[in-house]
């Protein structure tokens, strides 16, 4: 049975997604580490009335907090093209040429 648990792990490549897993994670937390440290108080310093991550809008009643939502969506798209440069760095596919 352990010898089925094995080969199983190896042929759908559960421990290499494993690992994949854990280092994607530690690379988030560095990335998320460089946007909030770094590159977000420059956004705030360079935004009007500072804190912009606290902005809410009235409507009614009712006090919508915008400034989580855009914040967050700067984080997001930050994070998102430092994996794209590293994964296109890291991952150069061979360009097929033309016969």
């Amino acid at each position: 049975m352990v010898n089925e648990l094995v080969a199983f792990l190896k042929q759908y490549g559960v421990i290499g997604l494993a690992i994949a897993v854990i280092i994607g994670a530690k690379i988030n937390e560095v990335i998320t580490a460089v946007v909030d440290g770094i590159l977000m108080p420059v956004v705030g310093a360079l935004t009007p009335g500072g804190d912009w991550r606290e902005m809410t809008i009235n409507v009614g009643s009712v006090a919508l907090k915008i400034g989580p939502v855009i914040g967050a969506s700067i984080d997001f798209v930050i994070v998102a093209a430092i994996v794209f440069i590293i994964a296109k760095k890291v991952l150069k596919e061979e360009t097929v040429s033309k016969k």
